[in-house]
This record gives C-alpha cells, sequence and structure tokens, in this order.
C-alpha cells in the first residue's frame, strides 16, 4: 500500500530524514514511533505530499507519488489527521464531517447551478456515506453540536470521522489520542481496530502511548533523530536496545 524509499529531508541545516524506508502493507496497521523530533510528522508530510523529499521515492500502490500535491495524493485514497486538531471551528460536527467528502463531489458550482437534480443527487449521495461514519463513530449525540464546544475526544473522533468520510485505503493517524484520558484512549484504539477489520484500510499510526502501539500494530517502525533504528513486531521493537536507548538515554540505560 504505502513504500517510502531512502527518503532525505533537511530544513535547512537540520537533517530531518535521512535515508528512510517504511512500508505498510494493506490491511496493516503499522506503529510509527520516536521521541519528540524524531522525524515522525515530517515523514508523513512527505507521504501526504505536504512536503517533497529532497532524494528517495514514495510509492502508494506501486505509483511513484514523490512530489505530488496533497490534493492528488487525497485521490488516491489517503487521508490524515493531525497532530494538532484541524476542524473549522464554527461549523457544527455535520459539517465538519461532510468537508471529507471534498475528494469525491464530482458535481461543480456550475453544473449544480445548471442541473439543480444533479446536485441536490450528489448531496444525498455524500450525506449517505456520512451519516453512516457517524453512526459508526458514535456520534450521533453530537451530530449538530458547534466542534469547538465538545470536549477534546469527541473533537479528535469528529476529526478521524472526517478522515473517513474520504473512505480512505491508507489513513494516517498523527497522534489521535493526545490528551485523552484512559476511557477515551481504549474508545479510540477500538476504532482505529474497527476501521481496519470493517472498512479495510491500512493505517500508519503515529502514536506516544506505548500500550495503544504495542496493543494495536501489527509492526512498529522506530524513528531517532531522523533516521529509523528499528522495525518488527511490537514485543522485538519494545524490547531492542536502540529503541530504549533512544527514549531513556544512553546513560540511563546503561544503569
Amino acid at each position: 500500500m504505502l513504500q517510502c524509499q531512502q527518503i532525505h529531508r533537511s530544513f535547512g541545516g537540520l537533517k530531518a530524514l535521512s535515508a528512510v524506508d517504511l512500508s505498510v502493507e494493506a490491511g496493516e496497521i503499522v506503529g510509527l514511533i520516536g521521541p519528540n523530533g524524531s522525524g515522525k510528522t515530517t515523514l508523513t508530510n512527505v507521504v501526504t505530499g505536504f512536503y517533497p523529499p529532497q532524494e528517495g521515492r514514495v510509492l502508494l500502490s506501486g505509483q511513484d507519488v514523490t512530489g505530488w500535491r496533497p490534493h492528488r495524493v487525497a485521490r488516491l485514497g489517503v487521508a490524515r489527521t493531525f497532530q494538532n486538531l484541524a476542524l473549522f471551528r464554527g461549523l457544527s460536527a455535520l459539517e465538519n464531517i461532510l468537508l471529507g467528502r471534498h475528494v469525491h463531489t464530482r458535481a461543480g458550482v456550475l453544473s449544480a447551478a445548471l442541473y439543480w437534480w444533479w446536485g441536490r443527487t450528489e448531496e444525498t449521495r455524500q450525506r449517505r456515506v456520512v451519516e453512516e461514519v457517524i453512526d459508526f463513530l458514535q456520534l450521533e449525540a453530537v451530530r449538530d453540536e458547534p466542534v469547538e464546544l465538545l470536549p477534546l475526544g469527541l473533537q479528535k473522533r469528529v476529526e478521524l470521522a472526517r478522515a473517513l468520510a474520504a473512505e480512505p485505503r491508507l489513513l494516517i493517524l498523527d497522534e489521535p489520542m493526545a490528551g485523552m484520558n484512559q476511557e477515551e484512549k481504549e474508545y479510540m484504539a477500538r476504532f482505529i481496530l474497527d476501521t481496519r477489520e470493517e472498512r479495510g484500510a491500512a493505517i500508519l499510526l503515529i502514536e506516544h502511548h506505548m500500550d495503544v502501539v504495542m496493543g494495536v500494530c501489527d509492526r512498529v517502525a522506530v524513528l531517532d533523530h531522523g533516521v529509523k533504528i528499528a522495525d518488527g513486531p511490537p514485543p522485538r521493537v519494545g524490547g531492542a536496545p536502540a529503541v530504549i536507548a533512544a527514549y531513556l538515554g544512553e546513560a540511563d540505560h546503561a544503569s
């Protein structure tokens, strides 16, 4: 589903990614972890077209999309959530989720104005998908609430719903559980597993909560200072000396 091959990305003199390889197979949940500043979000921005790599290639289902703009990548079935919430304040949960359907909308302003029935049919089709996503993520009770009035856990769920409304084949979740309490984390973990099982989406999960990563991921890749230092099954990666040193520091690990 996704192949990142020898990705390099620098910002001025800061080398954010150095020869990073990463793959996500169809139907797989891959965790991407590492200390703050290790390059996780930079890598996802490269995959989704926000930053072009200076070296290396990105392939989606075998197609080279290196340097493509974000809207072209999205049309290939890639959707994401963001580390910092990117919801539209002043709009309801329903309206925010509807925005996730833009990649599937066919009726333009002119065509909808000239052929009102086409625009009406298009809106009905889009709303049908959105209503199903709202039911899937149990958001019925807050569908008409302004998103800025919702608790953080529900806002995160609305952002996930907006991504799912795009019907992605590859879903990238950038710290979807940041700031959540234990109950909210358990809900989100269940929704992530259900998304894979019921919707068949491959998932790249960036997350600092190691219990969640180890519990839901099939495989885990670890970045440290822009370099991939481990990749494999969660138990093996979690116990790797290089990974422990990256999180705790060499001196602490030695002690």
